[in-house]
């Protein structure tokens, strides 16, 4: 029961987001917007206002190590994967349980999956037409 309610919560997040100005598969928008990463699985959500303005992170934090500025060159890489970042490379660098909650932990926090990404798309485009009525 408390799967099903933290995934209806990640779900019921993902569309508010989806509606947030900068809101972007691709990351665009002035603070990033939030990435959806969908390689090597899909999809793990990555959102630049909560580690920027919630967080107190600055861009040199991430970019260009251990991120380049470009969205979607880490999938690019090929090692872009879960045991790099257990490694402490890519988001492990501050998610080792210490700076940060460990990658090995609270998988829902970034991994909405398959249906949450479906979500996503599905409010975007509605939002989309809605727009364009």
């Amino acid at each position: 029961m408390k799967k099903l309610l933290v995934v209806i919560l990640l779900a019921v997040s993902a569309l508010a987001w989806s509606r947030l100005p900068g809101w972007s598969e691709e990351g665009t928008g002035e603070d990033g917007g939030v990435i959806i990463f969908t390689r090597p699985v899909k999809a793990v959500i990555f959102d630049h206002k909560l580690h920027v303005e919630e967080q107190g992170l600055d861009c040199d934090g991430c970019h260009d190590e251990p991120f380049e500025m470009a969205a979607g060159t880490a999938e690019e890489g090929g090692d872009f994967t879960m045991k790099a970042i257990y490694q402490g490379r890519y988001c492990g660098s501050c998610h080792d349980g210490e700076t940060a909650f460990a990658s090995n932990t609270r998988c829902t926090a970034c991994h909405i999956g398959v249906k949450g990404y479906s979500r996503i798309n599905l409010a975007e485009r509605a939002t989309a037409a809605g727009r364009h009525r």
